[in-house]
């Protein structure tokens, strides 16, 4: 069959493309990263070309899934749903470019959607459901797997099928599994109709594997070396797949027939009505490929895209187990040897040469050519162009990289330590970790060093192998420098006579209204206020004062009573409260009596029209409570509520309240780690992922979702959700980030994936 070349070049998005949808003869939709869905059209005259018609701007997140709404009475040129991190799902109109429904319901990303014949929406989510979305409204929905649904598909048939991070793809009738379809090995990532034969996923675990609609097997692709984050299929039995590798594979009857190579990874290819391929790339751009010569781009732009590929894949390539890029060029031969038949290897072109230093005639003989054979990169035996017997992998910790160590079994290990810490300008007390390192992986346990050696830094002997040590044989212990958290964050703050004179204010205006005046407080109960701060803030005494039931009863008649307008210096007074020992087990032994306060204030606080004080203020009061055990398990129960409700006020939320909020998720990140609730901290994860990839966030509340990223994947259950989440380009983001504490808990989270 004739080769696909590169058609048309589409640039626009300002990074990674996640989406591709076709969307009928009109044009081709993407989504990105970058918050957009942008909508492309055939170049009026050069119709192999295409070229921007809209940029649908609404998601607040990274946007992910698209679907095709064909033209109706409704929607005269059709329309387009869209899925975001944020959770939403977006109707877009595509005439007016305007937004034209919005769906909220999902607590985490929105990972799939489908368009079924009666023309309902139908979602899936990492929050483990589905839903069905009738005119805005959400009409079904139900848990489809334990974990993470990763895709939807809708055959027009009728059949509905999700694939999830449970390695496992279920065929549904309503909400009734009728059958589950086991044979991945990892997640499954994408579905896609095999015209006439069934159905194809995506997964994980580097396949692609076709399967029955009775859910047997017919057929493996093996070819990926990667991750498979995308499948489709062309009535001409032609198969599509995009992987973490960099490649889009052509597969025909199960043998891959062409690999078209990217700059970055595919996190998409779909095909169009002609055959032509649209490819959805980690570069931000996105390519046309074509099997007709009369749609094939220019010479120029082929020869550009070459030589993009080319210097791409140099950067790359290894030999030896060492890139190419990193190898010393031919002036290294200028240098001597420092022994006969050391062995040197050295960058010529394209080539990874080797050489040998030959001592008599004082100059370096020419070996070959150096490929990377079988496990030659796992073993690391050549660095800087040299060759070891070992290469290690040493790992300091503290969010820094992973440095090597050359040795030879010939070599003094203390020498080589000395030499090595001073080279990378480590800490000479690490001395005696990276001996023992070095003589526990190198085999050498029977080593028996020179009695006579003095350590030149302490003076004393070597260490003996067997005789007692403070190390623990092996490499320094992998540390990171900001997780995992331990403890809550609190607002222990308040300004008393800001909050007291609020208070007033508002209690003379209820006064002065006849309708409200039985809503305001007497003397008596106001001159309580003071009784009450006068406790709080003698922090010093709290293991001894006490505060009344009357105190709390005055709170909850103002709470419950005040126009939801004025409840924000009340709220703040109720922060503080329960930060006092008595004023937990108050608010306690309230809500054990049936009258839950805390849910009650929090709902009418976030009530529409959204009072951003209200916000602020409950936020705050929130996260106080994670100060108090006793109150842990209010929190738990209401973790999801509290999360949905907050995240959909975001839109009014002022710096502070971002602040407020990340916080908020860094208590409950420890929280859900301590009571390993997997459905909790999957929802945590994606709010504070948004947080993360949100560029005008400030740093402080970037840094706090960063650290429950962190924490969440070091001792929590959802590691392999954030790899789904792509959690490797929010660490690499944060890693290049100006503040230095953003840097080093990208580095800790950069640390975890490796």
């Amino acid at each position: 069959m004739a080769e696909y070349n590169l058609s048309a070049q589409l640039t626009g998005h300002e990074d990674d493309v996640r989406g591709i949808c076709i969307c009928g003869d009109a044009g081709v939709a993407t989504s990105s990263r970058d918050k957009t869905v942008r909508f492309w059209t055939q170049h009026p005259e050069k119709k192999h070309e295409y070229v921007l018609a809209k940029t649908l701007v609404g998601h607040s997140s990274f946007v992910g899934p698209l679907a095709w709404v064909p033209c109706s009475d409704r929607f005269p040129e059709g329309a387009i749903v869209s899925g975001g991190m944020d959770t939403m799902v977006l109707l877009w109109d595509l005439r007016t470019g305007e937004v034209a429904g919005t769906m909220k319901g999902h607590s985490s990303q929105v990972t799939g959607l489908a368009i079924d014949n009666n023309g309902d929406i139908i979602s899936s989510s990492m929050d483990c459901t589905l839903r069905r979305w009738r005119d805005g409204n959400a009409v079904e929905v139900w848990e489809a797997h334990k974990v993470a649904v990763q895709t939807v598909l809708k055959l027009p048939s009728g059949e509905l099928f999700t694939g999830s991070s449970d390695s496992t793809i279920k065929l549904w009738k309503g909400r009734t599994c009728l059958h589950t379809f086991s044979g991945h090995a990892d997640t499954v990532r994408c579905l896609a109709e095999m015209p006439g034969m069934g159905i194809l996923s995506a997964s994980h675990d580097g396949t692609i594997k076709l399967w029955a609609l009775t859910g047997q097997p017919l057929l493996e692709m093996i070819g990926h070396t990667s991750l498979v984050y995308s499948v489709d299929a062309h009535s001409s039995g032609l198969i599509a797949s995009g992987s973490e590798d960099r490649s889009v594979k052509i597969w025909k009857d199960g043998i891959c027939v062409q690999s078209i190579e990217h700059p970055g990874c595919i996190w998409d290819a779909k095909f169009l009505g002609n055959g032509d391929v649209v490819t959805a790339c980690s570069d931000g751009i996105v390519r046309i490929w074509t099997t007709d010569s009369n749609r094939f781009c220019s010479d120029e732009e082929l020869a550009a895209y070459t030589d993009i590929i080319s210097q791409f894949t140099l950067s790359r390539k290894t030999v030896g187990g060492l890139k190419l890029m990193d190898l010393p060029g031919i002036e290294a031969l200028q240098v001597p040897g420092n022994s006969d038949g050391q062995t040197l290897i050295i960058r010529e072109g394209d080539n990874g040469v080797a050489y040998s230093w030959n001592a008599k005639e004082l100059n370096w003989d020419k070996i070959g050519e150096v490929v990377d054979g079988p496990g030659d990169a796992a073993q690391g035996q050549v660095l800087d162009g040299a060759r070891y017997d070992f290469v290690f992998n040493v790992d300091i910790g503290d969010g820094e990289p992973i440095r090597k160590l050359p040795y030879n079994r010939s070599d003094d290990p203390y020498a080589v330590a000395d030499k090595w810490l001073l080279k990378e300008n480590l800490p000479l007390t690490y001395r005696q970790q990276v001996v023992e390192f070095i003589l526990q992986n190198s085999g050498q346990n029977n080593f028996v060093p020179d009695p006579s050696f003095r350590d030149p830094y302490t003076g004393g002997n070597a260490y003996v192998p067997g005789q007692p040590s403070s190390s623990n044989g092996s490499a320094p212990k992998q540390t990171f420098k900001h997780i995992p958290k331990s403890g809550m964050l609190l607002f222990e703050t308040a300004q008393f006579e800001g909050i007291l004179k609020k208070l007033t204010e508002f209690n003379a205006t209820l006064s002065s209204d006849l309708e409200q005046k039985h809503l305001s407080l007497s003397e008596a109960e106001f001159s309580r206020f003071a009784a009450i701060v006068k406790v709080l803030k003698d922090t010093s005494f709290y293991h001894t004062s006490k505060l009344a039931d009357a105190d709390m009863a005055l709170l909850l008649k103002i709470l419950k009573s005040w126009p939801s307008q004025m409840m924000f210096p009340v709220i703040d007074f109720l922060r503080m409260l329960v930060l006092h020992p008595d004023g937990a087990t108050l608010l306690l032994k309230t809500i054990e009596s049936g009258n839950d306060v805390p849910v009650e204030t929090f709902r009418k606080a976030l009530a529409l029209p959204v009072h951003p004080p209200n916000v602020l203020t409950i936020l705050k009061a929130i996260t106080n409570l994670f100060d108090k055990s006793c109150l842990h398990p209010w929190l738990r129960t209401h973790c999801a509520e509290i999360i949905d409700s907050v995240s959909s006020c975001k839109p009014s939320f002022s710096k502070n309240a971002h602040l407020a909020y990340a916080t908020l998720l860094l208590n409950y990140s420890v929280l859900s780690i301590e009571s390993k609730d997997e459905q909790s901290q999957a929802q945590i994860l994606s709010a504070a992922l948004e947080i993360a990839e949100d560029d005008t966030q400030d740093f402080d509340s970037k840094y706090r979702a960063l650290v429950a990223i962190g924490s969440l994947m070091l001792n929590g259950l959802v590691k392999s959700i954030a790899l789904d989440l792509d959690v490797k380009s929010v660490a690499s983001s944060a890693k290049a980030s100006m503040d230095s504490k953003i840097a080093e808990v990208g580095a800790d989270i950069e640390l975890l994936l490796r």
